[in-house]
Protein backbone atom coordinates (compact mmCIF):
# COMPACT_ATOMS: atom_id res chain seq x y z
CA UNK A 1 0.00 0.00 0.00
CA UNK A 2 1.27 3.82 -0.84
CA UNK A 3 1.02 6.55 1.05
CA UNK A 4 -1.90 8.74 0.43
CA UNK A 5 -1.69 11.63 -1.84
CA UNK A 6 -3.60 14.22 0.39
CA UNK A 7 -4.08 14.18 4.05
CA UNK A 8 -6.98 16.60 5.06
CA UNK A 9 -7.36 17.75 8.23
CA UNK A 10 -10.72 19.32 9.29
CA UNK A 11 -11.07 21.02 13.07
CA UNK A 12 -13.72 22.63 15.39
CA UNK A 13 -12.75 24.51 18.37
CA UNK A 14 -14.10 26.71 20.17
CA UNK A 15 -12.68 29.98 22.36
CA UNK A 16 -14.60 32.12 24.64
CA UNK A 17 -13.56 36.00 25.74
CA UNK A 18 -10.72 35.93 23.40
CA UNK A 19 -8.67 38.46 20.59
CA UNK A 20 -7.05 35.59 18.52
CA UNK A 21 -5.96 37.64 15.64
CA UNK A 22 -6.13 41.41 15.28
CA UNK A 23 -6.36 43.69 12.08
CA UNK A 24 -4.34 46.86 11.62
CA UNK A 25 -6.76 48.45 13.90
CA UNK A 26 -6.99 46.32 16.67
CA UNK A 27 -10.22 44.64 16.22
CA UNK A 28 -10.50 41.14 15.44
CA UNK A 29 -10.01 39.97 11.88
CA UNK A 30 -13.20 39.39 10.32
CA UNK A 31 -14.53 37.55 7.01
CA UNK A 32 -17.99 38.46 5.69
CA UNK A 33 -19.36 34.81 4.11
CA UNK A 34 -23.07 33.74 3.25
CA UNK A 35 -24.42 37.01 4.05
CA UNK A 36 -23.16 37.27 7.87
CA UNK A 37 -19.73 38.71 9.42
CA UNK A 38 -17.57 35.96 10.96
CA UNK A 39 -14.58 36.45 13.28
CA UNK A 40 -11.64 35.20 11.35
CA UNK A 41 -8.41 33.36 12.05
CA UNK A 42 -5.58 34.37 9.24
CA UNK A 43 -3.55 31.10 8.01
CA UNK A 44 -0.46 33.05 8.69
CA UNK A 45 -1.36 33.56 12.50
CA UNK A 46 -2.15 29.80 12.38
CA UNK A 47 1.19 28.86 10.72
CA UNK A 48 2.94 31.37 13.34
CA UNK A 49 2.02 29.87 16.00
CA UNK A 50 2.19 25.95 15.21
CA UNK A 51 6.03 27.21 14.11
CA UNK A 52 6.88 28.77 17.16
CA UNK A 53 5.08 26.01 19.81
CA UNK A 54 7.59 24.86 22.06
CA UNK A 55 5.91 21.63 23.81
CA UNK A 56 6.64 17.92 22.90
CA UNK A 57 4.98 18.03 19.39
CA UNK A 58 6.97 21.12 18.51
CA UNK A 59 8.60 21.33 14.83
CA UNK A 60 11.99 22.26 16.45
CA UNK A 61 11.70 18.65 18.19
CA UNK A 62 11.63 16.65 15.30
CA UNK A 63 15.27 16.92 14.33
CA UNK A 64 16.26 18.87 10.80
CA UNK A 65 17.09 22.58 12.34
CA UNK A 66 14.60 25.10 11.74
CA UNK A 67 14.35 28.57 10.33
CA UNK A 68 14.58 32.38 10.67
CA UNK A 69 11.55 35.16 9.23
CA UNK A 70 13.49 38.30 9.60
CA UNK A 71 14.50 41.49 7.75
CA UNK A 72 17.82 41.49 10.15
CA UNK A 73 19.51 38.59 9.87
CA UNK A 74 22.93 40.48 8.45
CA UNK A 75 22.80 42.69 11.72
CA UNK A 76 21.68 40.06 14.04
CA UNK A 77 22.86 36.71 13.05
CA UNK A 78 25.66 37.48 10.78
CA UNK A 79 27.90 40.58 11.81
CA UNK A 80 27.71 39.19 15.55
CA UNK A 81 29.15 35.89 14.71
CA UNK A 82 32.03 37.84 12.63
CA UNK A 83 32.87 39.67 16.10
CA UNK A 84 32.74 36.78 18.70
CA UNK A 85 35.15 35.86 15.70
CA UNK A 86 37.17 38.78 15.61
CA UNK A 87 37.79 38.23 11.85
CA UNK A 88 38.99 41.50 9.92
CA UNK A 89 38.44 45.30 11.00
CA UNK A 90 35.24 46.73 12.33
CA UNK A 91 35.31 48.01 8.33
CA UNK A 92 35.50 44.77 6.93
CA UNK A 93 33.20 43.26 9.00
CA UNK A 94 30.94 45.77 8.48
CA UNK A 95 31.44 46.00 4.70
CA UNK A 96 31.17 42.41 4.45
CA UNK A 97 27.63 42.18 6.36
CA UNK A 98 26.00 45.17 4.35
CA UNK A 99 27.07 43.49 1.05
CA UNK A 100 25.01 39.81 1.98
CA UNK A 101 22.22 42.47 3.13
CA UNK A 102 21.89 44.10 -0.09
CA UNK A 103 22.49 40.52 -1.96
CA UNK A 104 19.73 38.89 0.07
CA UNK A 105 17.14 41.93 0.27
CA UNK A 106 17.67 45.05 -2.14
CA UNK A 107 19.95 47.71 -3.37
CA UNK A 108 18.57 50.15 -0.51
CA UNK A 109 18.93 47.44 2.31
CA UNK A 110 21.49 49.59 3.77
CA UNK A 111 20.25 52.63 3.70
CA UNK A 112 16.60 51.86 4.25
CA UNK A 113 16.22 48.45 6.29
CA UNK A 114 12.82 49.23 7.04
CA UNK A 115 12.25 48.49 2.91
CA UNK A 116 13.45 45.10 3.29
CA UNK A 117 11.33 41.93 2.95
CA UNK A 118 11.27 39.55 6.10
CA UNK A 119 12.90 36.25 4.72
CA UNK A 120 12.99 33.27 6.08
CA UNK A 121 16.43 31.78 5.87
CA UNK A 122 17.19 28.53 6.89
CA UNK A 123 19.62 27.69 10.07
CA UNK A 124 22.48 25.96 7.63
CA UNK A 125 22.12 28.93 5.09
CA UNK A 126 22.87 30.90 8.01
CA UNK A 127 25.77 29.16 9.25
CA UNK A 128 26.89 29.36 5.25
CA UNK A 129 26.49 32.88 5.06
CA UNK A 130 28.82 33.46 8.06
CA UNK A 131 31.69 31.52 6.99
CA UNK A 132 31.42 33.28 3.43
CA UNK A 133 31.37 36.52 5.25
CA UNK A 134 34.08 35.33 7.76
CA UNK A 135 36.41 34.49 4.59
CA UNK A 136 35.51 38.09 3.36
CA UNK A 137 35.92 40.37 6.15
CA UNK A 138 39.61 39.05 5.83
CA UNK A 139 40.16 40.62 3.33
CA UNK A 140 42.04 43.68 3.43
CA UNK A 141 39.86 46.13 3.06
CA UNK A 142 36.32 46.94 2.91
CA UNK A 143 36.10 47.27 -1.12
CA UNK A 144 37.62 44.14 -1.19
CA UNK A 145 35.08 42.59 1.04
CA UNK A 146 32.35 43.96 -0.18
CA UNK A 147 33.52 42.80 -4.00
CA UNK A 148 33.87 39.29 -2.20
CA UNK A 149 30.46 38.87 -1.50
CA UNK A 150 29.48 40.53 -5.00
CA UNK A 151 31.20 37.74 -6.79
CA UNK A 152 29.38 35.25 -4.68
CA UNK A 153 25.99 35.92 -5.46
CA UNK A 154 26.91 36.84 -8.96
CA UNK A 155 24.44 34.78 -11.05
CA UNK A 156 26.44 34.65 -13.98
CA UNK A 157 28.47 32.54 -12.39
CA UNK A 158 26.31 30.49 -11.19
CA UNK A 159 26.72 31.44 -7.76
CA UNK A 160 23.97 32.21 -6.51
CA UNK A 161 22.08 31.67 -2.98
CA UNK A 162 20.19 28.81 -4.28
CA UNK A 163 23.34 27.41 -6.46
CA UNK A 164 25.60 27.25 -4.04
CA UNK A 165 23.42 25.43 -1.22
CA UNK A 166 22.54 22.56 -3.49
CA UNK A 167 24.85 20.62 -1.99
CA UNK A 168 23.78 21.19 1.88
CA UNK A 169 20.77 19.24 0.86
CA UNK A 170 16.85 19.92 0.55
CA UNK A 171 16.83 21.28 4.35
CA UNK A 172 19.27 24.16 3.82
CA UNK A 173 15.72 26.37 4.05
CA UNK A 174 15.19 24.87 7.37
CA UNK A 175 12.29 22.66 7.96
CA UNK A 176 9.57 25.55 7.45
CA UNK A 177 10.32 25.82 4.68
CA UNK A 178 9.79 22.61 3.34
CA UNK A 179 6.47 22.35 5.19
CA UNK A 180 5.21 26.07 4.60
CA UNK A 181 7.02 27.02 1.66
CA UNK A 182 9.12 30.14 0.95
CA UNK A 183 9.90 33.23 -1.41
CA UNK A 184 13.02 34.85 -2.24
CA UNK A 185 12.28 37.71 -4.29
CA UNK A 186 16.16 37.83 -4.80
CA UNK A 187 16.97 34.47 -6.05
CA UNK A 188 13.57 32.68 -7.54
CA UNK A 189 15.64 29.39 -7.46
CA UNK A 190 15.54 29.41 -4.02
CA UNK A 191 11.95 29.55 -3.48
CA UNK A 192 10.18 26.11 -2.13
CA UNK A 193 6.39 25.43 -3.06
CA UNK A 194 4.44 25.07 0.83
CA UNK A 195 3.49 21.11 0.85
CA UNK A 196 1.03 22.28 3.56
CA UNK A 197 -1.73 24.31 2.51
CA UNK A 198 -3.79 26.13 5.76
CA UNK A 199 -6.97 27.65 5.18
CA UNK A 200 -7.87 31.10 7.19
CA UNK A 201 -10.35 29.59 9.98
CA UNK A 202 -13.72 30.88 10.51
CA UNK A 203 -16.66 30.60 12.92
CA UNK A 204 -19.40 28.71 12.28
CA UNK A 205 -22.02 31.13 13.22
CA UNK A 206 -22.14 35.48 12.85
CA UNK A 207 -19.50 36.86 14.80
CA UNK A 208 -20.02 37.43 18.51
CA UNK A 209 -17.91 40.46 20.34
CA UNK A 210 -18.30 42.62 22.63
CA UNK A 211 -15.81 45.92 23.76
CA UNK A 212 -14.22 45.57 26.88
CA UNK A 213 -13.54 48.96 28.99
CA UNK A 214 -11.38 48.19 31.53
CA UNK A 215 -9.08 50.80 33.80
CA UNK A 216 -5.72 50.39 34.78
CA UNK A 217 -5.32 51.21 38.81
CA UNK A 218 -2.37 53.46 39.91
CA UNK A 219 -1.85 51.71 43.38
CA UNK A 220 -0.37 54.99 44.69
CA UNK A 221 -3.11 57.33 43.41
CA UNK A 222 -5.81 58.44 45.70
CA UNK A 223 -9.82 58.77 45.08
CA UNK A 224 -10.79 56.52 42.25
CA UNK A 225 -7.09 54.95 41.60
CA UNK A 226 -7.50 54.97 37.77
CA UNK A 227 -4.15 55.40 36.10
CA UNK A 228 -5.81 54.93 32.96
CA UNK A 229 -8.79 54.31 31.03
CA UNK A 230 -8.93 51.78 27.91
CA UNK A 231 -11.01 49.37 25.54
CA UNK A 232 -10.96 46.78 23.27
CA UNK A 233 -12.57 43.97 21.46
CA UNK A 234 -13.34 40.64 22.70
CA UNK A 235 -14.30 37.61 20.74
CA UNK A 236 -16.42 34.33 21.19
CA UNK A 237 -16.82 31.79 18.82
CA UNK A 238 -16.54 28.31 17.35
CA UNK A 239 -14.10 28.09 14.47
CA UNK A 240 -13.77 25.87 11.23
CA UNK A 241 -9.76 24.91 10.61
CA UNK A 242 -8.89 23.40 7.30
CA UNK A 243 -5.58 22.41 6.76
CA UNK A 244 -4.59 20.07 3.20
CA UNK A 245 -0.98 18.12 2.90
CA UNK A 246 0.52 17.67 -0.03
CA UNK A 247 1.96 14.25 1.24
CA UNK A 248 4.41 13.73 -2.06
CA UNK A 249 5.28 17.64 -1.82
CA UNK A 250 5.97 16.95 1.49
CA UNK A 251 8.10 14.36 1.11
CA UNK A 252 9.75 15.82 -1.79
CA UNK A 253 10.89 19.10 -0.04
CA UNK A 254 12.37 16.56 3.08
CA UNK A 255 15.18 14.89 0.05
CA UNK A 256 12.80 12.13 0.07
CA UNK A 257 12.76 11.21 3.49
CA UNK A 258 8.97 9.51 4.10
CA UNK A 259 9.49 8.38 7.68
CA UNK A 260 10.58 11.91 8.58
CA UNK A 261 7.51 13.32 6.68
CA UNK A 262 5.52 10.96 8.58
CA UNK A 263 6.73 12.33 11.65
CA UNK A 264 6.47 16.28 10.59
CA UNK A 265 2.57 14.77 10.21
CA UNK A 266 2.15 13.70 13.32
CA UNK A 267 3.60 16.51 15.39
CA UNK A 268 1.41 18.65 12.85
CA UNK A 269 -1.76 16.69 13.71
CA UNK A 270 -1.29 17.50 17.58
CA UNK A 271 -0.36 21.13 17.15
CA UNK A 272 -3.10 21.30 15.00
CA UNK A 273 -5.61 20.01 17.48
CA UNK A 274 -3.98 21.88 20.46
CA UNK A 275 -2.01 25.01 19.86
CA UNK A 276 -3.42 28.06 20.33
CA UNK A 277 -3.24 31.29 18.49
CA UNK A 278 -3.93 34.69 20.40
CA UNK A 279 -3.00 38.58 20.92
CA UNK A 280 -3.85 39.53 24.77
CA UNK A 281 -2.75 36.36 25.95
CA UNK A 282 -1.99 37.39 29.56
CA UNK A 283 -5.73 39.15 29.92
CA UNK A 284 -7.59 36.42 28.00
CA UNK A 285 -5.80 33.05 28.19
CA UNK A 286 -6.82 31.76 25.15
CA UNK A 287 -5.58 28.19 24.99
CA UNK A 288 -8.31 25.63 23.74
CA UNK A 289 -8.37 22.03 22.69
CA UNK A 290 -10.12 20.92 19.31
CA UNK A 291 -13.66 19.40 19.84
CA UNK A 292 -13.35 17.94 16.86
CA UNK A 293 -10.57 16.87 14.53
CA UNK A 294 -11.47 14.55 11.43
CA UNK A 295 -8.67 13.60 9.18
CA UNK A 296 -9.48 12.55 5.49
CA UNK A 297 -6.81 10.38 3.26
CA UNK A 298 -6.74 9.71 -0.68
CA UNK A 299 -5.99 10.24 -3.48
CA UNK A 300 -8.37 12.91 -5.25
CA UNK A 301 -8.04 16.96 -5.05
CA UNK A 302 -9.26 18.37 -1.98
CA UNK A 303 -11.68 20.29 -1.29
CA UNK A 304 -12.69 22.29 1.95
CA UNK A 305 -16.33 21.36 3.96
CA UNK A 306 -16.28 25.32 5.05
CA UNK A 307 -19.25 25.48 2.48
CA UNK A 308 -21.26 23.35 5.60
CA UNK A 309 -21.45 26.57 7.60
CA UNK A 310 -21.93 29.14 4.38
CA UNK A 311 -25.16 29.56 6.33
CA UNK A 312 -24.47 30.43 9.97
CA UNK A 313 -24.69 27.64 12.16
CA UNK A 314 -26.12 27.54 15.82
CA UNK A 315 -23.15 28.25 18.05
CA UNK A 316 -22.60 24.77 19.38
CA UNK A 317 -20.52 21.70 18.43
CA UNK A 318 -23.30 19.45 18.37
CA UNK A 319 -24.81 21.74 15.52
CA UNK A 320 -22.04 22.05 13.54
CA UNK A 321 -20.95 18.42 13.32
CA UNK A 322 -24.64 18.05 12.23
CA UNK A 323 -23.89 20.55 9.15
CA UNK A 324 -20.59 18.57 8.47
CA UNK A 325 -22.38 15.37 8.41
CA UNK A 326 -25.18 16.67 6.09
CA UNK A 327 -22.42 18.35 4.08
CA UNK A 328 -20.37 15.16 3.72
CA UNK A 329 -23.52 13.18 3.04
CA UNK A 330 -24.21 15.35 0.32
CA UNK A 331 -20.56 15.37 -1.19
CA UNK A 332 -20.47 11.49 -0.90
CA UNK A 333 -23.99 11.17 -2.64
CA UNK A 334 -22.49 13.17 -5.58
CA UNK A 335 -18.74 12.20 -5.85
CA UNK A 336 -18.89 8.96 -3.83
CA UNK A 337 -16.95 8.54 -0.84
CA UNK A 338 -13.64 7.38 -1.96
CA UNK A 339 -11.48 8.94 1.42
CA UNK A 340 -10.96 6.71 4.10
CA UNK A 341 -11.85 8.62 7.47
CA UNK A 342 -10.57 8.81 11.40
CA UNK A 343 -12.21 10.64 13.93
CA UNK A 344 -11.09 12.04 17.63
CA UNK A 345 -13.60 13.79 19.44
CA UNK A 346 -14.96 15.14 22.68
CA UNK A 347 -18.52 13.76 21.62
CA UNK A 348 -18.85 9.85 22.17
CA UNK A 349 -21.03 9.46 20.00
CA UNK A 350 -20.63 11.87 16.56
CA UNK A 351 -22.65 10.59 13.59
CA UNK A 352 -20.29 11.33 10.40
CA UNK A 353 -20.47 9.29 6.68
CA UNK A 354 -18.46 7.05 5.99
CA UNK A 355 -17.72 5.33 9.01
CA UNK A 356 -14.69 7.10 10.28
CA UNK A 357 -12.41 5.03 12.51
CA UNK A 358 -13.05 6.35 15.95
CA UNK A 359 -9.41 6.79 17.26
CA UNK A 360 -8.26 9.42 20.20
CA UNK A 361 -5.82 12.20 19.19
CA UNK A 362 -2.54 10.40 19.69
CA UNK A 363 -3.90 7.14 18.23
CA UNK A 364 -5.30 8.82 14.69
CA UNK A 365 -1.76 10.95 14.48
CA UNK A 366 -0.18 8.08 14.63
CA UNK A 367 -1.93 5.80 11.53
CA UNK A 368 -1.10 9.21 9.67
CA UNK A 369 2.12 9.55 10.35
CA UNK A 370 2.67 5.06 9.63
CA UNK A 371 0.31 5.79 5.81
CA UNK A 372 2.95 8.87 5.09
CA UNK A 373 6.01 7.02 6.07
CA UNK A 374 5.27 4.32 3.30
CA UNK A 375 5.50 6.25 0.90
Amino acid sequence: MTAPRFIQLHALVSYSAALLNRDDSGFAKRLPFGGTSRTRISSQCLKRHWRKAQDEWALSAIGPEMAVRSRKIPEERILPALETASVGTAETRKAATDAIAVALYSKSAVKDPSSRQALLIGEPEIAYLVEKAKAAAAEADAKSATAAIEKLFKKEEKANLSAMLEAKGALHAGLEAALFGRMVTSDPDANTDAAIHVAHAFTVHKEEAETDYFTVVDDLETGSGAGGIFDTEITAGLFYLYVVIDVPALIANLGGDAALAGKVVEHLTHLIATVSPGAKKGSTAPYAYADLLLAETGTRQPRSLANAFRDASKASVAAATERLADHLARLDAMYGAKETRRLAALDPNPVLPGEPIRQNLDALAEALAAEVARG
